[in-house]
């Protein structure tokens, strides 16, 4: 958006081990964690997207960043690791500039994804209310990219997008759609 050079820490793929993965894709990792490092950050201007999507910017949307972001961002001094918490805040820096450029729905549905990922790690109750509340916005996002847009979505075929969105529904509580999506995988 501005032209400013900077870093991005990254975690290189030999440095994590996968502990397992939940139903909805999320995989937990023992010491480091490199969800944690998803999301990069420009401090000059305040432009934030998941790495994936960093790079991929058309000139209206650059204009909205510097319109709506640019103006109101002050430079956040992160540390050398981050944790859950500083996690918590790049994806919602993120997901708000998602949100400000008008970003597809399946762009903004991962974030909130992870950013629901991030909240159960916390393991807190008030973190539960948050993961939910955030899996819905994943829901909705998924949905609406399943039949407005093309595939691979984020490197996922119809069937896996039909299966989270199955899964999502099923965490949701929402047993009825669960097993239609699920029965429509199979």
């Amino acid at each position: 958006v501005c032209n400013n050079v900077f870093k991005a820490s990254t975690v290189k793929s030999s440095a994590y081990r996968m502990i397992k993965k939940d139903s909805d894709f999320f995989i937990r990792y023992s010491l480091i964690n490199p969800y944690f490092y998803d999301v990069w950050v420009c401090n000059s201007c305040g432009y934030s997207a998941m790495k994936s999507d960093f790079h991929t910017l058309r000139s209206i949307e650059i204009e909205q960043v510097q319109k709506s972001i640019s103006p109101k961002w002050k430079g956040r001094l992160y540390p050398e690791v981050y944790n859950v918490h500083v996690a918590i805040e790049r994806y919602k820096l993120s997901l708000l500039n998602y949100i400000t450029i008008n970003s597809k729905s399946s762009k903004k549905a991962i974030n909130c994804l992870k950013l629901a990922w991030m909240y159960r790690l916390l393991e807190t109750d008030d973190a539960h209310k948050m993961e939910l509340i955030f899996l819905k916005q994943a829901l909705e996002g998924l949905s609406d990219a399943y039949y407005s847009e093309d595939f691979p979505i984020y490197g996922m075929d119809k069937y896996s997008i039909m299966y989270l969105i199955g899964e999502l529904n099923r965490r949701l509580g929402n047993t009825e759609n669960s097993l239609i999506w699920f029965s429509n995988v199979i």
